[in-house]
């Protein structure tokens, strides 16, 4: 079974001995959500498929959080599609006059992590601030944009994150679950933790899985995540390619110790946004 990385970005990661996925998780028992819970997230352009309750809203693709707030919500800005394979935004966006620096912050209950997640989210603000774009990150240690925190469940859930507020903020908060990464410190280990919470980040300023239309490309099952049904329109991002893309950080799901740092199409849809 594969990893997936869950976020509203995204969250993913099966046991150690599973195939990863960035942004899914395993599946779970049914639980109770009405119909209309479900069509109120499928109108938000997301698959209602493997929707699981969690504290204060839902979890929804493996490691996408809405929170109860947001299924009443309406969009005002379109939801991009890169091509039919390729990258994708959501509804909202970061507002770079507003959040030319995103301010990140790690609160780590998990002492015997805290070594390699602080390395892990340097490499992982490294990575971003080498492009070039019209938002940098910056590491806080307090008042932070975003904070990076940790759980623990024994589920095949990697992490979580959200998208950018209507308003313009990014979202708040990257859950990374301890279930599944070793406190190691050499390089693989911080170079497969970086990949995680750069896929999560992604979310947090409105990137959606590179494999939307097709998520069993990276995750070997799976299909359409969802598009709303309330005529948002779809814009192709120019540059990005028309087919599946095998190593871009957005990818649905990944495997364990894998490093994606950002690859040539993944770094046009990002100049291209920010």
């Amino acid at each position: 079974m594969r990893k997936v990385i869950y976020s509203w970005a995204a969250v993913c990661i099966a046991a150690i001995t599973f195939t990863a996925c960035t942004k899914d998780v395993k599946e779970t028992e049914a639980n109770e959500i009405s119909d209309v819970t479900l069509t109120q997230i499928e109108a938000l352009g997301f698959d209602p498929n493997g929707v699981q309750k969690v504290d204060g809203g839902y979890l929804v693709e493996g490691d996408i959080f809405l929170a109860n707030s947001d299924l009443s919500a309406n969009p005002s800005s379109p939801n991009m599609i890169i091509a039919q394979e390729e990258q994708y935004r959501t509804f909202n966006l970061v507002n770079t006059s507003t959040y030319s620096t995103i301010k990140v912050a790690l609160n780590n209950s998990s002492s015997a992590h805290q070594a390699v997640f602080s390395a892990a989210l340097d490499e992982a603000i490294r990575r971003y601030n080498a492009l070039g774009l019209s938002i940098r990150f910056s590491r806080v240690t307090s008042s932070p944009n975003t904070t990076v925190v940790a759980f623990y469940e024994a589920s095949n859930v990697l992490g979580s994150a959200g998208f950018p507020t209507s308003g313009g903020a990014p979202y708040n908060q990257v859950r990374m679950n301890t279930y599944h990464y070793s406190t190691s410190t050499s390089t693989t280990n911080i170079n497969y933790i970086a990949t995680i919470m750069a896929h999560e980040l992604g979310h947090c300023i409105g990137f959606r899985h590179t494999d939307y239309m097709r998520r069993s490309f990276s995750c070997g099952y799976g299909g359409n995540e969802g598009q709303a049904k309330n005529g948002v329109g779809a814009v192709h991002i120019p540059g990005t390619p028309t087919g599946p893309d095998a190593a871009s950080w957005m990818l649905a799901c990944i495997g364990s110790n894998v490093n994606r740092p950002f690859n040539t199409n993944d770094r046009s849809a990002l100049s291209y946004v920010y």
